[in-house]
């Protein structure tokens, strides 16, 4: 059944706040939850925060004190939603048992993205970056078992499996080249604003949840680990930025943050396994069609254009969280030598790419390295789930 938000009405925003009990939800249990209930949930986190923190540039940006109000409407509704959301994962789960979880949705979301992503660079800018995200569960899967002594398939249900990635080391590259080239916003397919938006989205949420939580570690090496992949996670957000048109005006954006949300709540309510946190999916998807009518009568008055010129005539097919274990397999298989060089892709390592790694390693192992050697000290191998046989890379198997 299709579904087109510019046609439906939501509930009026007059009618959107909540009071103190109904923001109260009740979390979802780690021991029990579908695995896939927590990554939405860290998913539409994410996609929350990003829409705030648009929104306050947008009004950072605008001289108009009315135009200042309105955002300043739909955002408490929108930091509302964030609350609800966020609040659902449990407070009985660790941090490192929540930054697995957070390195399960890298993973699974990305790789569907890269399937289904129509524009062959911006598929291989997903396929470049969801290896690194692979390589990142992996250690701090082995993290996880040395410091909380307890294994990360009771968080990733094996649903996605947990073995190395390209490896992190490898990840610190120039920050010159992690920048790539922008879609053309006139020509691109809308499904592949909707792909960019999402995993900018993800990631920059992903990056914020390390740099605040790293610190709050006693352990030596988790606090390196978490500083390693922190700022893996900046590039990473420079990454996937910069395949957005930045000849959008703030009004397109704005329509195009609006009808995301209506995507990603449409997706997660039809696939959703737990009745209540799918009547929050539904929920929050009435209030973003508000939202988003509101956005397209802003970029009506002050774009002067009809927001469908620029919006999909229908929400694509649902976005959907599912294994993608022989995709990653693939691209394990085929793609873990490569690194970037300016907006491109290359395989071997060049004078640029050098240079960072000697700076930033200073001949020592970096963390991701040391947690490896560390675990193997503890127990005599490595913590993978290898639910599909052996690695595709050789030379990535366990000797």
């Amino acid at each position: 059944m299709t579904f087109n938000p510019l046609e439906q009405r939501g509930i009026p925003l007059d009618r959107q706040l909540r009071n103190w009990r109904e923001l109260n939800v009740e979390p979802i249990d780690p021991d029990r939850c579908d695995p896939y209930t927590r990554c939405r949930i860290i998913t539409m986190n994410g996609i929350e925060v990003e829409a705030i923190l648009f929104s306050h540039q947008l009004a950072r940006h605008c001289p108009d004190p009315e135009i200042k109000r309105q955002l300043a409407r739909t955002r408490y509704i929108e930091a509302q939603q964030q609350k609800v959301v966020n609040w659902l994962l449990p407070g009985v789960s660790s941090v490192l048992e929540t930054t697995i979880a957070y390195e399960q949705v890298a993973v699974d979301l990305t790789a569907w993205v890269a399937r289904m992503e129509p524009d062959p660079y911006l598929k291989q800018a997903y396929q470049f970056g969801v290896l690194e995200d692979f390589d990142h569960l992996y250690r701090y899967a082995n993290l996880y078992e040395m410091i909380e002594h307890r294994k990360a398939e009771s968080i990733v249900d094996n649903l996605t499996e947990v073995m190395p990635g390209r490896p992190t080391r490898y990840h610190h590259r120039d920050p010159v080249d992690n920048v790539r080239d922008p879609y053309d916003k006139d020509t691109t397919n809308p499904l592949s604003k909707l792909h960019a938006l999402t995993i900018m989205s993800a990631e920059q949420q992903t990056m914020n949840f390390y740099m605040n939580t790293g610190p709050t570690y006693m352990e030596p090496i988790a606090r390196q680990l978490y500083q390693e992949i922190g700022l893996i996670e900046e590039e990473h957000v420079t990454h996937y930025e910069s395949l957005v048109d930045p000849g959008e005006t703030w009004w397109e954006q704005l329509v195009n943050h609006e009808y995301n949300e209506c995507y990603l709540y449409h997706s997660f309510m039809e696939q959703e396994s737990d009745p209540r946190v799918k009547a929050i999916w539904e929920l929050h998807l009435n209030m973003e069609l508000e939202h988003l009518h509101t956005a397209c009568d802003l970029m009506r008055r002050h774009d002067g254009r009809d927001p469908a010129s620029v919006l999909a005539p229908e929400l694509p097919n649902v976005l959907t969280f599912e294994p993608n274990k022989q995709y990653l397999r693939e691209l394990l298989d085929t793609q873990m030598d490569l690194t970037t060089l300016g907006a491109g892709y290359v395989r071997e390592a060049h004078e640029r790419f050098e240079a960072m790694q000697a700076g930033i390693h200073g001949g020592e192992a970096p963390p991701s390295d040391r947690v490896m050697h560390e675990h193997d000290e503890m127990f005599g191998r490595e913590y993978r789930v290898q639910t599909e046989g052996e690695h595709p890379d050789p030379a990535q198997r366990e000797k």
